[in-house]
Protein backbone atom coordinates (compact mmCIF):
# COMPACT_ATOMS: atom_id res chain seq x y z
CA UNK A 1 0.00 0.00 0.00
CA UNK A 2 1.43 3.12 -0.98
CA UNK A 3 0.67 6.41 0.43
CA UNK A 4 1.13 10.06 -0.91
CA UNK A 5 0.59 13.24 1.97
CA UNK A 6 0.27 16.73 0.52
CA UNK A 7 -0.16 19.83 3.07
CA UNK A 8 -0.99 23.02 1.89
CA UNK A 9 -1.63 26.93 3.29
CA UNK A 10 -4.83 27.18 2.92
CA UNK A 11 -4.17 29.95 -0.25
CA UNK A 12 -6.29 29.07 -3.48
CA UNK A 13 -3.59 28.67 -5.36
CA UNK A 14 -2.26 25.92 -3.98
CA UNK A 15 -5.65 23.85 -5.24
CA UNK A 16 -4.10 23.35 -8.67
CA UNK A 17 -1.25 21.68 -7.04
CA UNK A 18 -3.15 19.30 -5.06
CA UNK A 19 -5.35 18.68 -8.35
CA UNK A 20 -2.00 17.89 -10.22
CA UNK A 21 -1.01 15.65 -7.76
CA UNK A 22 -3.88 13.62 -7.58
CA UNK A 23 -4.65 13.09 -10.77
CA UNK A 24 -0.64 11.71 -10.89
CA UNK A 25 -0.75 9.71 -8.10
CA UNK A 26 -3.81 8.21 -9.30
CA UNK A 27 -2.44 6.94 -12.97
CA UNK A 28 0.31 5.68 -11.56
CA UNK A 29 -2.08 3.87 -9.12
CA UNK A 30 -4.15 2.33 -12.06
CA UNK A 31 -7.02 4.55 -11.97
CA UNK A 32 -8.87 4.47 -15.39
CA UNK A 33 -7.72 7.18 -17.82
CA UNK A 34 -11.85 7.96 -18.33
CA UNK A 35 -12.29 8.37 -14.69
CA UNK A 36 -8.94 11.04 -14.10
CA UNK A 37 -10.99 14.40 -14.84
CA UNK A 38 -13.45 13.39 -12.53
CA UNK A 39 -10.55 12.85 -9.63
CA UNK A 40 -9.08 16.01 -10.51
CA UNK A 41 -12.58 17.69 -10.27
CA UNK A 42 -13.28 16.24 -7.58
CA UNK A 43 -10.41 16.66 -5.40
CA UNK A 44 -10.17 20.64 -6.40
CA UNK A 45 -13.70 21.02 -5.03
CA UNK A 46 -13.12 19.46 -1.78
CA UNK A 47 -9.87 21.54 -1.44
CA UNK A 48 -11.54 24.46 -2.47
CA UNK A 49 -14.08 23.37 0.63
CA UNK A 50 -11.15 22.85 3.09
CA UNK A 51 -9.05 26.52 1.83
CA UNK A 52 -12.47 28.85 2.09
CA UNK A 53 -13.36 27.03 5.28
CA UNK A 54 -9.95 27.80 6.75
CA UNK A 55 -9.81 30.95 5.22
CA UNK A 56 -13.29 32.19 6.75
CA UNK A 57 -12.34 30.64 10.57
CA UNK A 58 -9.00 32.09 10.56
CA UNK A 59 -7.41 28.71 10.83
CA UNK A 60 -3.75 29.08 10.22
CA UNK A 61 -3.10 25.21 9.87
CA UNK A 62 -2.47 23.59 6.73
CA UNK A 63 -5.38 21.41 4.16
CA UNK A 64 -3.89 17.81 4.83
CA UNK A 65 -4.69 15.67 1.28
CA UNK A 66 -3.61 11.75 2.07
CA UNK A 67 -3.55 9.50 -1.10
CA UNK A 68 -3.67 6.35 -0.65
CA UNK A 69 -3.45 3.04 -3.48
CA UNK A 70 -4.68 -0.18 -1.54
CA UNK A 71 -5.43 -3.41 -3.46
CA UNK A 72 -8.02 -2.84 -5.61
CA UNK A 73 -9.00 0.93 -4.62
CA UNK A 74 -7.40 4.36 -4.88
CA UNK A 75 -8.52 6.94 -2.27
CA UNK A 76 -8.22 10.46 -1.65
CA UNK A 77 -9.02 12.14 2.21
CA UNK A 78 -9.34 15.83 2.15
CA UNK A 79 -9.34 17.22 5.67
CA UNK A 80 -9.80 20.42 7.43
CA UNK A 81 -9.43 21.61 10.87
CA UNK A 82 -12.72 23.65 11.57
CA UNK A 83 -14.27 22.33 14.57
CA UNK A 84 -17.57 21.30 14.68
CA UNK A 85 -20.90 22.56 16.00
CA UNK A 86 -22.12 20.50 18.97
CA UNK A 87 -22.76 17.14 19.16
CA UNK A 88 -26.02 17.13 16.46
CA UNK A 89 -24.17 18.75 13.93
CA UNK A 90 -24.40 17.41 10.85
CA UNK A 91 -21.24 16.05 8.48
CA UNK A 92 -19.54 18.87 7.03
CA UNK A 93 -21.30 21.50 9.05
CA UNK A 94 -18.79 23.88 11.02
CA UNK A 95 -19.00 26.22 13.90
CA UNK A 96 -19.72 29.79 13.25
CA UNK A 97 -20.07 29.54 9.87
CA UNK A 98 -23.20 32.30 8.54
CA UNK A 99 -25.96 30.82 5.62
CA UNK A 100 -23.85 32.03 2.57
CA UNK A 101 -21.23 29.68 3.88
CA UNK A 102 -23.52 27.08 4.67
CA UNK A 103 -24.92 27.29 0.93
CA UNK A 104 -21.23 27.02 -0.83
CA UNK A 105 -20.49 24.22 1.58
CA UNK A 106 -23.59 21.93 0.79
CA UNK A 107 -22.90 23.33 -3.02
CA UNK A 108 -19.63 21.81 -2.94
CA UNK A 109 -20.73 18.34 -1.42
CA UNK A 110 -23.43 18.21 -3.75
CA UNK A 111 -20.47 18.82 -6.66
CA UNK A 112 -18.23 16.20 -4.92
CA UNK A 113 -21.32 13.83 -4.80
CA UNK A 114 -21.95 14.09 -8.03
CA UNK A 115 -18.51 13.25 -9.31
CA UNK A 116 -18.08 10.48 -6.87
CA UNK A 117 -19.74 6.64 -6.51
CA UNK A 118 -17.88 6.40 -3.10
CA UNK A 119 -17.58 9.40 -1.11
CA UNK A 120 -18.04 9.72 2.92
CA UNK A 121 -18.18 13.64 4.58
CA UNK A 122 -16.92 12.95 8.40
CA UNK A 123 -17.01 15.97 10.81
CA UNK A 124 -15.67 16.10 14.92
CA UNK A 125 -13.67 18.39 17.44
CA UNK A 126 -10.59 17.75 15.19
CA UNK A 127 -12.04 18.78 12.01
CA UNK A 128 -13.66 17.56 9.01
CA UNK A 129 -12.91 14.95 6.27
CA UNK A 130 -14.40 13.87 2.57
CA UNK A 131 -12.75 10.61 1.82
CA UNK A 132 -13.14 9.66 -1.65
CA UNK A 133 -11.89 6.39 -3.52
CA UNK A 134 -11.91 4.87 -6.85
CA UNK A 135 -11.67 1.44 -8.44
CA UNK A 136 -8.21 0.71 -9.69
CA UNK A 137 -7.58 -1.69 -13.04
CA UNK A 138 -4.61 -4.11 -13.00
CA UNK A 139 -1.36 -2.47 -12.35
CA UNK A 140 0.20 -1.04 -15.46
CA UNK A 141 2.88 -2.92 -17.11
CA UNK A 142 6.28 -1.29 -17.38
CA UNK A 143 8.49 -2.45 -19.51
CA UNK A 144 12.30 -3.08 -18.42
Amino acid sequence: MATVELRFSAQPEHVRTARLVAAAVARRAGVDEAVLDEVRLAVGEACSRAVGLHRSHGVTAPVRVVLSEEEKTFSIEVGDEVTTVGSGAAPGRSAGSDDDGDGEDEMGLAVISGLVDDVEVSSSDGGGVIRMSWPVSAPPVVAP
